[in-house]
């Protein structure tokens, strides 16, 4: 298939089923990047992730114009979030001529109570998987421990959540190198008592 065609597919399949906004588009695109198309692996779309959430604007279009220009540089970009973006456009455009009509309608309340706990479910695994990931690479007690650090963070100091992406790219980058020099103190004193 066409590197264009899959593109558009991809992102034009994300962009009408992905209900409720930018964070419930992102287990879809995923499952198109990662599973259907193979783009990238898993953990590199973890890292994107974390950038599209640090950068301003929705994180729906810059996954899409990120994988767009992966795949196939600017005009890959372009094309990839306009097929996001345009079906979304135009069904609103057809919808807002009937809005008073659908907005008193029991059957639309119906479809989008039915919606939010399956979108509840698809980010809560997708929160799963990488939580796991970052404990089997961690290990259990620092992946505990950075998890309370940011629930901290987060909740209880209430700071933005890009400056906790920010803070976590920074450890992340010294993370091998305090690591390696820890295991080199340790095994330094174990030789030394032994």
């Amino acid at each position: 298939m066409n590197a264009y065609k899959e593109l558009i597919v991809a992102m034009v399949r994300t962009g009408i089923l992905g209900f409720g906004g930018g964070p419930s588009v992102i287990p879809l695109i995923r499952h198109e990047a990662v599973s259907r198309y193979k783009w990238i692996e898993d953990d590199e779309f973890g890292e994107i992730l974390a950038i599209a959430n640090a950068l301003p604007g929705p994180i729906a279009t810059k996954m899409a114009a990120y994988l767009g220009y992966r795949e196939k540089g600017t005009l890959g970009a372009i094309v990839g979030v306009l097929a996001h973006i345009l079906p979304t456009c135009l069904s609103m455009v057809i919808l807002l001529t009937v809005v008073n009509v659908l907005s008193y309608s029991a059957a639309v309340a119906g479809m989008v109570s039915a919606v939010m706990p399956v979108i509840a479910v698809m980010l809560g695994l997708m929160a799963y998987e990488f939580a796991a990931k970052a404990v089997k690479g961690l290990g259990k007690i620092l992946g505990c421990i950075l998890f309370i650090v940011t629930f901290l963070l987060l909740q209880t100091i209430a700071l933005h959540p890009a400056f906790v992406i920010v803070i976590f790219l920074a450890y992340g980058t010294m993370h091998f190198k305090l690591k390696n020099k820890w295991e080199n103190k340790n095994s330094k004193s174990k030789g030394l008592s032994v």
